[in-house]
């Protein structure tokens, strides 16, 4: 059985207008501090995404203003067991590459999140052929109260399909980020349990995303 998870799905193509910054090529020098890519507001057009497309009954929106991207939602483990926010696709991609990781500024309720990214791909199409595509994921910790920042350096994603890691010789290209996607799932990053899952209310509110040198 495949796991329940949003990264399976298959974006139809939007363009991303809500970027603070968009970095689509490599600066001439490199940079010495973090570049903010979207805060408060600047989430207009995330999205969720819940395990109702794999059937599940877990349920949940997404909605931004000055605060940042809140999420709120009713998760449900039974047939499923997550909801997330992503991004509308970035076009042209991110190019990322002088950075070397994101670092998330959110307020949560100490359960364990992930955060994904996509990437356009640069292998002849290879990566396109997977059933559910490819992405980039690494799994964070929150704090039960107050702001939680987090620190995922590129070097830390792992590559997943389906919620299920894959060890094929793929290398994460942080010069074609198409998506960001942040989530609250059963399964962790490695493809097992998620020891940080817990069904029931849950609120997020992700108030900044920066690329760290």
């Amino acid at each position: 059985m495949l796991h329940a998870d949003p990264t399976l799905v298959l974006p139809l193509p939007l363009k991303v207008t809500a970027m603070v910054q968009l970095p689509t090529q490599t600066p001439s020098h490199p940079p010495t501090r973090p570049l903010l890519l979207v805060s408060g507001a600047g989430f207009s057009g995330w999205h969720a995404l819940n395990d109702t497309v794999m059937g599940g009954q877990s349920s949940g929106g997404c909605t931004s203003g000055s605060k940042g991207l809140v999420m709120d939602a009713e998760v449900v483990e039974a047939g499923g067991g997550f909801v997330s926010c992503r991004s509308p696709v970035f076009s042209p991609p991110l190019d990322l590459s002088a950075y070397s990781g994101l670092q998330l500024d959110l307020r949560a309720d100490g359960r364990r999140f992930k955060l994904a990214l996509a990437c356009a791909d640069g292998l002849g199409g290879l990566t396109e052929l997977i059933p559910g595509g490819l992405r980039w994921v690494a799994e964070f910790a929150t704090e039960s109260s107050g702001l939680t920042q987090v620190t995922i350096p590129f070097a830390s994603l792992k590559a997943s399909v389906r919620a299920r890691p894959r060890q094929q010789p793929w290398s994460f290209e942080a010069c074609r980020v198409t998506r960001l996607q942040v989530l609250h799932s059963r399964f962790s990053d490695d493809g097992g349990l998620n020891n940080g899952f817990r069904a029931g209310p849950l609120r997020l509110t992700l108030e900044a995303i920066r690329a760290l040198p």
